[in-house]
């Protein structure tokens, strides 16, 4: 399951408390104040982790409570800091407060931000002493530790979106290019959270390819499955909008400009984005109409026209090969 959002509490563990203690020895009746500090409290931290590619099993526990730190002893013998608490969480992460303010961004592997930090422990009664003062009867209690609610936010790291209306073809594309496995049916919606495909170019070269829910128009606006998805093409480098060729519904170019409209609408800078054009299912027309329409359509939109057939594997690799020599610039 698929799980792009969620809301955890964490909480750095609390300091331990520092020891009232006086030395105790044959032959020393006075003993001086030898109470131990407390140990701190353990932090928070989320790590990204390369393995992670969700964030179900962080909204599923919900809480997060680092480790308390121990309680000092005599003989100044300090007590034992708690151990911090790592979250491993899937790369691209964006972290936010209860306000909404971005506290900080995952992107590299083994990258982490603390999020809560772990309380100081208190110090025992012996470092209370003073030429005035030899024999203090009180320590500092440990520090509560940092406790808040986040919200965590997945935006997919990935070189390639591809995206369009629903029923394009995107995923059945990704299937044939690539080794990942999305669901594909005849009908709009099919793929409803984005999936990742590796699609290998040859020589030990590949790109990561992101296969997005399709959008309709209003999408911006949360239509369809509006705009929860669009957040996932904002780190993508470059997009390959796929569009169906022999859509009954709506002409490849009425397809191009809802799109492109939605995009803008949703980010001015997702909208200018580098943009590869591909028509789609070009095995259910005829090769003289196919090319009359990806004529008609690099008249309007100024850019070169793939043609392609996930089917027949028609224009497939060269369409990659182009995203890859592209993602070298």
């Amino acid at each position: 399951m698929f799980v792009d959002e969620a809301r955890i509490y964490v909480k750095g563990g609390d300091g331990g408390d520092g020891c009232v203690a006086f030395r105790r020895e044959r032959f020393v009746p006075f003993g001086g104040p030898d109470g131990g500090d407390g140990g701190n409290g353990g932090s928070v931290y989320l790590v990204a982790d390369e393995s992670e590619n969700t964030l179900i099993t962080v909204s599923q526990k919900v809480h997060f409570i680092a480790q308390n730190g121990k309680r000092g002893r005599g003989k100044s013998q300090h007590g034992k800091s708690g151990e911090d608490l790592l979250i491993p969480v899937p790369l691209g992460t964006v972290i936010r407060d209860e306000s909404g303010n971005i506290i900080g961004e995952l992107l590299r592997n083994g990258e982490r931000i603390l999020v809560a930090r772990g309380g100081r422990g208190g110090r025992g009664n012996k470092a209370f002493a003073t030429p005035t003062n030899r024999t203090p009867r009180y320590a500092e209690d440990g520090q509560a530790g940092e406790e808040r609610w986040l919200h965590l936010e997945l935006k997919l790291i990935a070189d390639v979106g591809l995206i369009g209306l629903p029923n394009a073809g995107k995923s059945t594309l990704l299937s044939v290019a690539s080794k990942a496995h999305p669901k594909i049916a005849d009908y709009p919606f099919t793929t409803k959270s984005p999936v990742l495909g590796i699609v290998e170019i040859g020589n030990h070269q590949r790109i990561v390819v992101a296969d997005l829910p399709g959008l309709i128009e209003g999408a911006h606006e949360g239509r369809g499955l509006g705009d929860r998805f669009l957040r996932h093409i904002e780190r993508t480098r470059i997009l390959i909008h796929l569009i169906d060729i022999a859509s009954p519904t709506a002409s490849p170019l009425e397809a191009y400009k809802i799109i492109r409209k939605e995009l803008k609408n949703y980010s001015p800078s997702l909208a200018e984005k580098e943009e590869i054009v591909a028509l789609s299912k070009c095995d259910l027309v005829s090769l003289v109409k196919a090319r009359k329409i990806a004529s008609e359509m690099k008249k309007e939109t100024g850019k070169e026209i793939f043609l392609l057939s996930a089917i027949t594997g028609k224009g497939v690799r060269e369409l990659f090969r182009f995203a890859y020599k592209y993602l070298l610039k």
